[in-house]
Order: structure tokens, then sequence, then C-alpha cells
């Protein structure tokens, strides 16, 4: 009897902590569901206020600068065709950020991998949109919830299977729904440094093939505005657009695009590489003197440029060639009848324009007159200003009147008109002339300063600086990173002394950056070129040869 009644007590007793820790670990489960559900509830509330956990950031509207005060530097930047990912591993954050606004905001809190794919779809219901992710080392699903009219919350998991049907959160993206809009022209030029401000009148030449700290400088240290490419940068069409995307990668930081620049006239002067349709010559097409023609030429070459990630094309030639003797303009230049040479110019002008590639018409006020090549010394053209009035002249007002974005001048000598200085350093010629006379108020451009006309006759920092005095916006320095480093500290030092004034240099970088707007400029990656699908549309054009 008594064995019974031990026997019945220890069964009471084991049973009653069975039942005490069942109930012990329901309990438990619930808070730990309770725990996770606030954490859920957690991040949605932030989400709507457009941040994540742990990074007082606004997706969307935070700069760059802002980030870094609170972030600190990032450890890595992962370029993708998207923009750039400053990976903050410190914070468990990586940050995506176009414009140099953060516009993306991941986070790999290692609380979130306690969460799972049911809780999510308990909690939010179903996702508003699915999206799959694979390559060698992730296979993922992207739950997209639309938090507001303003953010997604994106949930990436492993893509449930069989062996694991429920997988835990991988991490999460908040992502502002609209691009951030560039700052307006004014606000951005308050917000900008001399150095800052000198950079974007500067278009640099770059070595080699490929990034190297020459070019590194260039854009992070210098932040030059644009670049310019030349034959000895390119071999394929590949390498280009790859060494394009490098270049804008370095840029994607800075608050403001870069201009990328190329001679592709057609004729003889086609920089483009690859196994693409020659084009004719200027004079060719001169004579064939066909408007409709003119257009699609440069409705083609924009097309061309744009594919190779340029975004601006030193064309149009609107030099009429007068002297059957000059060495550097001949055929390519559209003939020797002035009214031709506008005519031809500007439809070929507006189809760049038309590819949304921005032309620069050139040489100003006329290099067709000239019996040597202003690369090798300076040419002297003895014309007064009535005789270019008559002649040179002439494209040029027409295309300032047909709506020109940009005007080279050219390095020659014009006694008659200013017995000191080249027109790319004459304020005769850039102010008295080009902006006041024939009313231009777009960007003024030199032509290469490296060229023997300047280098060869004067000292390059301080031709830059008379330059910038004389009315230029961009000074042009297309070879040699010394030289372009000794222009701009050049010019900062006349800023510094009061020899420039800095509302001087506002106006050019005010034309600068309104030309850049004007245009929607982005430092997005470019797609891989494909002169298969290139060339047909050369050949379509052609036909009419």
């Amino acid at each position: 009897m008594l064995k019974k009644i031990f026997f019945i007590c220890f069964f009471v007793v084991i049973l009653g902590f069975v039942i005490f820790f069942f109930f012990r670990g329901e309990e438990e489960n619930k808070g730990s569901e309770k725990v996770e559900d606030t954490f859920l509830e957690e991040i949605q509330t932030w989400a709507q206020k457009g941040m994540i956990m742990d990074a007082p950031i606004i997706a969307g509207d935070s700069p760059y600068k802002e980030v870094a005060d609170i972030l600190g530097e990032y450890e890595s930047l992962d370029e993708t065709s998207i923009g750039p990912f400053a990976v903050y591993p410190e914070h468990q954050v990586t940050i995506g950020y176009r414009n140099s606004v953060a516009v993306d905001l991941r986070s790999y809190d290692k609380k979130l991998q306690d969460i799972h794919y049911q809780e999510i779809i308990d909690q939010f219901g179903e996702a508003d949109e699915k999206k799959y992710y694979q390559d060698s080392e992730f296979n993922q699903i992207i739950l997209i919830y639309q938090v507001n009219r303003n953010y997604q919350l994106k949930w990436i998991l492993n893509k449930p299977t069989e062996q694991e049907p429920n997988p835990p959160v991988h991490h999460i993206s908040l992502v502002a729904m609209e691009t951030p809009k560039q700052a307006s022209v004014s606000e951005t030029i308050k917000n900008m440094s001399i150095d800052e401000k000198l950079g974007q009148m500067i278009f640099a030449g770059i070595s080699g093939k490929e990034i190297d700290e020459g070019a590194e400088r260039l854009i992070e240290e210098y932040k030059v505005g644009g670049i310019i490419v030349n034959g000895k940068n390119i071999t394929n069409p590949k390498q280009t657009v790859a060494y394009i995307n490098a270049l804008k990668s370095l840029n994607n930081l800075n608050k403001i695009p870069l201009f990328f620049g190329i001679d592709q006239e057609g004729g003889r002067i086609a920089k483009l590489p690859g196994d693409l349709m020659p084009m004719p010559t200027n004079l060719e097409i001169g004579q064939k003197n066909n408007p409709s023609l003119s257009f699609e030429i440069g409705s083609l070459l924009g097309k061309l440029v744009k594919a190779y990630g340029f975004n601006i094309n030193f064309a149009p030639v609107l030099d009429v060639n007068s002297n059957p003797d000059n060495p550097v303009i001949g055929d390519r230049s559209f003939g020797d009848n002035p009214n031709l040479v506008s005519e031809l110019g500007i439809e070929t002008m507006k189809g760049l324009k038309s590819e949304s590639v921005i032309p620069t018409i050139k040489h100003f006020p006329g290099h067709g007159d000239t019996s040597v090549d202003s690369h090798v010394e300076l040419p002297t053209v003895q014309k007064s200003l009535a005789e270019l009035e008559k002649l040179e002249l002439i494209p040029f007002r027409e295309a300032i009147v047909a709506g020109a974005d940009i005007v080279m001048v050219a390095h020659i000598l014009l006694p008659k008109v200013d017995p000191d200085y080249p027109s790319s350093m004459s304020k005769n010629i850039i102010t008295d002339l080009l902006r006041d006379k024939l009313e231009f108020n777009g960007v003024v451009i030199t032509d290469d300063m490296t060229m023997e006309a300047i280098a060869g006759n004067f000292d390059l920092g301080r031709a830059a600086v008379t330059s910038v005095q004389a009315g230029s916006d961009i000074i042009m320095v297309a070879h040699g990173n010394d030289n372009m480093i000794k222009v701009i500290s050049a010019l900062k030092e006349a800023v510094e002394n009061g020899e420039i004034e800095e509302e001087r240099i506002n106006e050019s970088v005010t034309r600068i950056l309104q030309l850049k707007a004007n245009y929607d400029l982005d430092d997005l990656y470019v797609e891989e070129v494909n002169n298969e699908e290139l060339n047909p549309f050369i050949e379509s054009v052609l036909t009419h040869f």
C-alpha cells in the first residue's frame, strides 16, 4: 500500500513538473513572438519615416557629407550598374547613393536573422511584389512592401525550399521611390568651395588606357568638371566603356556629374575605336549639300558617341575653308561658302542635340584661313573684324542664333583685332566679340592649351588666367597631369590675390552647371557597346551617298 502511495505521489510530482515546464515554455515562446512582433513593428515605423534601425539617415534626403559625419568614412565602395554602395561594417549598414544623396539604406543587423519568412507574411501580409535574385553565392527571394508613396521596404531572404520552407532574413533594404533631384544651380554654387568651382572649369586629358593614380587625383582631389578622351586612351569598344564607367565610379560621390568629350567629326577625325563603318568627311557632305542628310549625320554621330559613354562631341566644324593651303582644316570643313557651312553645320548640330549629346561649334572665330597648324605653332591671320564678319563669323553667328551650347575658341593671333593675345586669351574676341556683339550666353571652352600655339609661346598657368579674365569658362588641358595642376594652381592663386574675382568664377560655373542640368547628365554606368547594332544605323544613313 505504501508503495502505491509512493508511486502515485511520484507520478503527481513528475506530472506537475511537466505541466510547469510546458506552460513555462509556452510563455517563453509567446514572449519571444512578442519580441519579434515588436521588432517587426519597429522596422515598419522606422521605414515610414524613411529610416532603418541604428542609422539616423533619411533615404532620398541625407547627403553623403551628412552620412559621413554620422557614420564616418566607409570601409569600401561597391560599384554597381545603379550607382555606388558604401559599406559601413561597424554599423552593419550599406548605403546606396544617387546624386551624392543616400537613396538605398540596407541593414544587416544580426537581430534580423531571428525573423523568418512566415513571420513577415503573418505581420505584413502578402508582399506587394516578389522578385528573385541568383548568382554563384545567393539564391534569394525579395519581398517588396510599399510602405507609403515615398518608400519601399524590401526583405531579402534565401529562397524557400522543401528543406528550408521558412528561411531567416538575410538583410533589409529601404529605398526612396524618387531619385533625389539635383539642387538648383544657385544653391549648388553656394555650397561649393573655390577648389570645386575651379575644378568645373577644367576639361582634362587622361593618361594610359585604365585608371591610374593621375586619373584618381584629377577626379577625387581636383574634382575636374570634364574629361577629354584621346586616341591613345582607347583601344576597343569594351575597353572604352569600361574606362568611362571607371571614371564615373571615381566621380560618383562628387556633387556634379562629369562631361565626357571626344572628337568624332567623321572623316579623318574619328576617334571611336572598333570596327565602325567609316563616315564621310564634312567636305563630302558639303558636296551633297543636303540639309536633311546633315541632320541625319549629326544624329548618327550623336548615337555613336552616346553609345560609348560620351555626352559631348567636339563637332561640328564651322570653319570656312577659304585657304586651300590650310594644313589643319581642309576636308574637315563643309566648304568655302559660309552660307553652306552655316546651313549644314547647324543641321549637324541639331542632329547631335536630337540624341541628347552636347555639340561644340568650332574653331571660333574661324580657322579656315590659317596657313599653319596651331598644334605646331601659333597661326596669324591678318584680317580685320569687318573682314571676319563677311566670311568667318557668318556660320558662328547663325549657329548661336540656332541655339549653340558650347563654342570652342581657337588659338589664332589676329593682330588687327587684338595685337597682344591669340583668340583663346583675348578679351576683345571672347567678351567683346563673342559675348557682346554675337550675344552668345553659353559655355566658352578653349582649344587644348597644351598645343604649341600656346604652350610654345606662353606660360601655361598665366595663359589660363588670362583666358579666364578674357571670358573663357572652361580651360582645356588635354595632355599632362602636371599641366593641369599648374593651370588650377595658377587660377586659384589669381582668385586668392584678387586678380580674378570669385564672382567671375561663379559666372562660368553657373553656365557649366546649367548646361549639365539642361542635358540631365549623370554618372550612371554605360552598357557595353555593340558595333554590330551600330553599323546598320551607319549603313542606313550612308545609303544616301
